[in-house]
């Protein structure tokens, strides 16, 4: 039978209407439609881009159908920030963000505590910056705009009476910025807040004589204006072959939207523990991850998917 020339058109446009319907709805090779996980990191020389990229590689070798990504960021603040607008489903963060009085944190809750992050005062090795306080007048970058860097560091000059109009001569510079202007003169000392050893820091090292200085006794009065989530922790010779010094460390929390899956939180918090050698052979910083101190997520709580898997897996 021959058909219209109008019906084969109808019977056309009907096929290719399933068709466009079979592949959108992932029926066509009998594959489950794609789930996004979008990982909110740092720069690409950063510890959290490390860790975080090899994570995603993880996610899409146990999870089938998943699609995981890494973001380049500012870091702490920014993540946190695209994570609240739904542009990120995963992002790391120094804990003291999350209490940051400007900041909305609403419906945030955390898979982990990865690692702690040292915060880093670096200086050429001849400087006369001894202690913190030496920076008056100095040129120093705080850290990039959208950091936790800059948030940590912001609370240390403020408790230290260096926080205010003409005291600093501030820059607001990434890492990798930080690291050029130092080795040039532009600038003569920079913070950077991240897990030992920060990759940007060796290359310095490796580049003319630096040191770092202590800020270990700034802590206290941290805590005590701010919050107990900054400690004390050293910085061994081992990190960059400088001498051994004490800093101020905050932990790093991987944290997710409230509203993520029960199930996908369960799974993401089993992969982040069970496959710490893939991430620990992407920095050692992962190293640090273990269950006892995993659950330690203030000033936020544990997703719910989360606390299942740690109480799965408790002894």
């Amino acid at each position: 039978m021959t058909l219209h020339p109008r019906r084969r058109r109808v019977r056309s446009a009907a096929l290719v209407a399933l068709v466009m319907l079979l592949a959108v709805t992932g029926c066509v090779d009998g594959r489950e439609p794609s789930r996004q996980i979008r990982i909110a990191t740092g720069s690409p020389t950063a510890v959290y881009y490390a860790v975080g990229t090899a994570f995603a590689h993880v996610i899409e070798q146990e999870l089938p159908g998943t699609d995981a990504s890494v973001l380049s960021t500012a870091a702490s603040a920014e993540n946190v920030q695209l994570i609240n607008r739904g542009a990120a489903e995963i992002g790391f963060t120094q804990a003291d963000v999350l209490i940051i009085e400007d900041q909305s944190v609403t419906g945030l809750v955390a898979l982990a505590r990865v690692y702690d992050d040292l915060l880093h005062l670096v200086v050429p090795a001849d400087s006369p910056i001894r202690t913190l306080t030496d920076l008056r007048g100095k040129r120093v970058s705080v850290g990039a705009r959208g950091s936790g860097t800059v948030v940590t560091v912001g609370r240390l000059l403020t408790v230290a009476g260096l926080f205010g109009p003409g005291v600093l001569d501030r820059r607001e510079l990434s890492l990798d910025d930080s690291v050029r202007a130092l080795n040039s003169g532009e600038i003569d000392a920079f913070f950077f807040s991240g897990g030992l050893p920060v990759a940007g820091i060796q290359q310095l090292t490796k580049l003319g004589a630096f040191r770092i200085v202590d800020l270990s006794r700034w802590a206290a009065d941290m805590r005590s204006r701010y919050s107990d989530v900054y400690v004390v922790r050293d910085v061994p010779t081992s990190a960059y072959q400088m001498p051994a010094v004490a800093t101020i460390a905050v932990p790093n929390l991987l944290v997710v939207s409230a509203e993520m899956d029960d199930d996908l939180a369960y799974d993401l918090t089993r992969l982040l523990l069970e496959r710490r050698d893939a991430l620990a052979a992407a920095h050692p910083a992962a190293e640090r991850l273990d269950l006892r101190a995993a659950i330690a997520t203030l000033p936020v709580p544990l997703h719910t998917g989360a606390a299942r898997y740690y109480r799965s897996v408790k002894p």
